[in-house]
């Protein structure tokens, strides 16, 4: 079968026709799927040498975008999530920029920044300008720590050295990771030269670490929606492309939306990246910090209407990898990057910005439509049955229930659940009569 991200009625089937339809589009083998995912992907024994203290692992849901088609080429996309409607409403938002052409995004190169703190400085500007002086040096003592990497065409790239007060002066140090992610690396480096710079500068080395504002490795995403998929029961597309642009504004002028307006980008971008095995925590704070970049905390998605369309736009740094630490050894990981078909790093970022973008797209459409909480708490009422007791087909029914009753509450499930045994007893009297 051709690899398509168009997969009707996906939610519909059970999961393992879901395995063997993500196995027909994808390529990916069967065996790999099952044994990836039994369990939650992780045995407890390879757990306890991932972190400390181990008692076992914590699974959570591994679900999959679809409709997604990032710069002409379909992708059915891994998402690890707990919240419910992020993966289908991700998935609708997806169909509809399809209509538009899919998403358009573009990768920075992989470059990371190692962070040389120097202390004590006397004369803090021409201690910078030497620094500066000694690039080449510095570049060739810092590639010294990096042979591996080197032979794979990364390596130091540049020093820059910053000023941050009469006595303290930060030397950036930038490397081409290629498809790591690069903490590692970066630290190696930032140790490896830290004496040398400190030495240049005639001050005391402070601290040595990457950064995880990675400004220099960020992500660019587009998508224009036309109007006309837009359009619900009670708005226009016009009316709907009003709401967007309203919500967008509302993020631009008030941090405190702009905060939830990027909470929701990242349901999407950080389900991608737990799913690859990549440092969730590390793009949460690159992004951030970026969104707080010119001293006001703003959104990292904006839109805009053009004409019939709206056109949404994300820019963020997102440092991903392909290569290297968690992939090596956890399987569901591994099995991600296979489903996505993916070539490299940059690749996989700008897959994950744009599910980013999809998910803002669909929780902005819906604010301006019927509200967030109707699709949102739909879904949610299928966990609540299942907390309340629900058992298979069920859980349909008690959610079904609850949403109707507008009762989404472990009290409401309850009752549902009793009022479908009380209608069973019936049924089974009924049939004995």
């Amino acid at each position: 079968m051709t690899r398509t991200s168009r997969l009707p009625g996906f939610h519909r089937i059970t999961i393992e026709e879901r395995r063997s339809l993500v196995v027909d589009t994808t390529g990916t083998d069967p065996g790999d799927i099952a044994q990836a995912l039994q369990g939650g992907g992780l045995a407890a024994e390879t757990a306890d040498k991932f972190v400390e203290n181990v008692l076992g692992t914590y699974a959570l849901p591994y679900g999959m975008a679809l409709n997604v088609r990032v710069n002409g080429h379909d992708r059915v996309v891994p998402m690890v999530i707990e919240e419910p409607s992020v993966v289908a409403a991700a998935s609708n938002a997806a169909k509809m920029v399809r209509e538009g052409g899919g998403f358009i995004a573009e990768a920075d190169p992989p470059l990371m920044i190692a962070q040389v703190q120097l202390r004590e400085v006397q004369g803090a500007t021409n201690a910078a300008a030497r620094v500066e002086a000694a690039s080449e040096e510095i570049l060739r003592l810092a590639n010294g720590a990096l042979g591996g990497l080197v032979a794979r065409g990364g390596g130091a790239r540049g020093v820059q050295a910053r000023v941050l007060a009469d006595d303290v002066v930060v030397v950036h140090v930038i490397i081409d990771c290629k498809d790591a992610m690069g903490a590692n690396l970066v630290n190696t480096v930032a140790e490896a030269v830290a004496d040398r710079i400190a030495a240049i500068a005639q001050a005391r080395v402070g601290l040595r670490i990457l950064s995880n504002l990675c400004d220099k490795r960020c992500v660019r995403v587009r998508c224009r929606v036309p109007a006309s998929v837009l359009v619900t029961d009670e708005m226009d597309g016009a009316d709907v492309i009003e709401g967007i642009v309203n919500a967008s504004r509302f993020a631009e002028l008030d941090p405190y939306r702009a905060a939830t307006h990027n909470k929701g980008i990242m349901n999407g971008i950080d389900a991608v990246v737990i799913a690859t095995g990549n440092d969730w925590r590390a793009v949460e704070a690159g992004a951030h910090a970026f969104a707080a970049r010119n001293g006001r905390y703003a959104p990292l998605a904006t839109w805009r209407r053009d004409n019939d369309f709206v056109v949404g736009m994300l820019e963020m740094p997102l440092a991903l990898g392909t290569v290297g630490g968690t992939l090596r050894v956890h399987p569901a990981a591994r099995l991600s990057l296979r489903i996505l078909g993916v070539r490299d790093a940059q690749e996989l970022a700008c897959i994950a910005a744009s599910v980013g973008l999809a998910s803002n797209l669909a929780a902005l459409r819906a604010m301006a439509t019927v509200g967030i909480q109707r699709g949102h708490m739909g879904l949610h009422a299928r966990t609540v049955a299942v907390a309340a007791g629900a058992l298979g087909d069920r859980v349909e029914k008690v959610a079904a229930m609850i949403v109707e009753a507008r009762d989404i509450t472990l009290e409401g499930a309850r009752r549902a659940i009793e009022v479908l045994a009380g209608d069973t007893i019936g049924e089974s009297r009924a049939i004995d009569e």
